[in-house]
């Protein structure tokens, strides 16, 4: 089974160049959508929201005043976490949520430049 979780974008073109800088590639790029590979299971599909209404019957919410989801994107350890979120600041996003860390996980979050709110999350396998 694969996931594709489909967001809102104000600017295509500017929402690409985020994510390529995250390090993630990009499919099946169209004047209005682009599709952020995560994994072979996982895609992320950005269409700028005259788009992504003709898929909705309700309004398009504002990501940076309300949270309605949180993306997590499980990685392999801390480094790859504060890697991650680190590309992510310096490529415009902004700090979101609490960092986690004890003996079970090790989390991050930022808002993407529409205002999604992303956490990077390492989960610590118990010992025994």
């Amino acid at each position: 089974m694969q996931l594709f979780v489909n967001l809102p974008v104000k600017d295509l073109d500017r929402s690409k160049k985020f994510f390529t800088e995250l390090g993630f590639s990009l499919f099946g790029m169209a004047d209005s959508m682009a599709s952020v590979i995560i994994s072979e299971e996982t895609q992320v599909m950005l269409l700028t929201e005259p788009t992504f209404a003709t898929y909705v019957s309700k309004e398009i919410g504002d990501a940076t005043k309300t949270t309605s989801a949180v993306l997590v994107l499980g990685m392999e350890n801390a480094a790859q976490v504060d890697e991650l979120v680190d590309k992510a600041l310096a490529a415009g996003a902004t700090p979101a949520g609490v960092k986690q860390e004890d003996e079970y996980r090790y989390q991050r979050g930022f808002a993407d430049l529409d205002g999604h709110h992303w956490e990077a999350l390492c989960l610590v396998q118990p010992a025994g």
